[in-house]
């Protein structure tokens, strides 16, 4: 078997980071024709309901996006370590998760659905067509969760080109039945949902196609079931997504908080921050390829036991990263005007998010070392660390938005924001030193 933490390169680094910038810019298109689609009805309320539908889901299955991180840096460290069996065991057992994870949530879809609409009251008509949307989509919360393991797996032993291939056959699928469904037998909202539904499955039945192997494997290594879900594997698993949920929740809460706080200094002020919100969006896009690269060279130096190549993992995938929001930096802050006249053509909301733009000049540079160090420590499988961290991080968050927007307005809320991105990556810094320690060799 090859050395899976040999060679760590700068251009092994591009070669996982660049197929996911480019797996990550096909998102956004889906839902571009999908609105395109439903827009060539004529109608307001399909475009509504396709909206409202898209975003219930979105923040349903974004609750379970930890099992990608938790499932990387699991599969990472066996890699490293040349435990071919434990490689397929974690993907099954992630796999298993979120089969129960989807059908609990094909169950619980008439409560769930019911809350939704509650915090997002729509018209009649509009709330009719979103429940048949859910209706046929929720079938497909197993393949969309199972699909958030099959991400992990891939990234970890560094197969991002086959997640680049899994992320266009499924969009590509997409829209030719959404054009099929919509346009052609014109089924409407419904037509929609299926195109989604039959390529959220097609996806996984790639993705399990591209880890039969490992799968067979890890079963054929096994004695029995009980042994691939022993308590202890079971407990690590657990321990390691929950965490990651925990912090990636307190994460969520703090950007709706500052959505919410931004709505309160009027409705312009709420357009210019969502406009900006997406140059974040962009930065998340860009970058995160290298948060994954650290995430799988990161993971297998831990599983090899080699501090060395932990700290030259960490280096390198560093460094891209800090070049790419650096570069990010400099197109926002000389291209920001253009960027933000194409996303919004009101003129107040134009000037408006002009007199913040200043902001998006420094928010990818200030935000590097948090998303850095979380695609190390999630390597590391530091997700106890990472918790922490945020949680400090919070707190301090909330002291800012306590103070700052009082004086300062918007520019005082942008500030808070900031500095919570500062607090993330230096609470982890503090502690990068463990990432090293986790590749010790174990004495005795």
């Amino acid at each position: 078997m090859s050395d899976p933490v040999q060679s760590l390169t700068h251009r092994r680094v591009l070669n996982i980071a660049l197929p996911i910038v480019l797996s990550n810019a096909t998102v956004p298109l889906l839902g571009l024709v999908d609105t395109g689609v439903v827009g060539q009805l004529g109608r307001a309320e399909p475009i509504g309901a396709v909206g409202i539908g898209a975003v219930i889901l979105t923040s349903i299955y974004w609750v379970f996006g930890f099992l990608r991180m938790g499932t990387s840096g699991l599969v990472a460290q066996s890699h490293g370590a040349g435990d071919g069996p434990q490689v397929g065991a974690h993907l099954l057992r992630a796999l298993t998760v979120a089969g129960g994870a989807g059908l609990t949530l094909i169950v619980l879809q008439v409560p769930l659905f019911w809350a939704a609409f509650q915090l997002a009251p729509a018209s009649a008509e509009v709330e009719s067509l979103a429940r048949g949307y859910l209706a046929v989509r929720i079938w497909g919360a197993p393949a969309t969760i199972g699909l958030y393991a099959i991400t992990g797996w891939l990234i970890a032993i560094e197969r991002t080109r086959a997640v680049l291939a899994l992320q266009v056959l499924q969009n590509g699928l997409n829209v030719l039945l959404d054009l099929w469904f919509v346009l052609a037998l014109g089924w409407g909202v419904a037509g929609v949902a299926w195109a989604s539904l039959i390529a959220e499955s097609a996806g996984l039945a790639l993705g399990l196609f591209m880890a039969r192997h490992a799968l067979a494997a890890a079963v054929g290594a096994a004695r029995n079931m009980a042994t691939l879900f022993a308590r202890d594997k079971l407990d690590r698993l657990l321990r390691v997504n929950t965490d990651i949920m925990i912090r990636s929740v307190l994460l969520q809460a703090c950007f709706t908080s500052f959505l919410f706080l931004g709505a309160a200094q009027g409705d312009v002020t709420l357009a210019a921050n969502q406009v900006l919100v997406q140059f974040l969006s962009i930065t998340a896009f860009a970058l995160d390829g290298f948060a994954f690269a650290a995430e799988s060279l990161v993971g297998q130096a831990v599983g090899a036991r080699r501090p060395a190549q932990v700290r030259r993992a960490a280096i390198l995938t560093s460094q891209w990263g800090l070049g790419g929001a650096v570069l990010l930096g400099l197109v926002f802050w000389f291209a920001g005007g253009a960027i933000i006249d194409l996303l919004t053509t009101a003129p107040e909301v134009r000037a408006e998010a002009r007199q913040y733009l200043v902001w998006m000049g420094f928010a990818p540079i200030i935000g590097i070392a948090s998303w850095m160090l979380d695609g190390i420590f999630i390597g590391a499988t530091l997700t106890r660390e990472m918790r922490v961290a945020m949680i400090q991080a919070v707190a301090l968050y909330v002291v800012m938005v306590l103070v700052l927007p009082p004086l300062w307005g918007n520019h005082g809320l942008w500030a808070a924001l900031m500095v919570l991105n500062v607090a993330r990556g230096l609470t982890m810094a503090r502690l990068y030193s463990r990432a090293e320690s986790a590749a010790r060799p174990i004495s005795g």
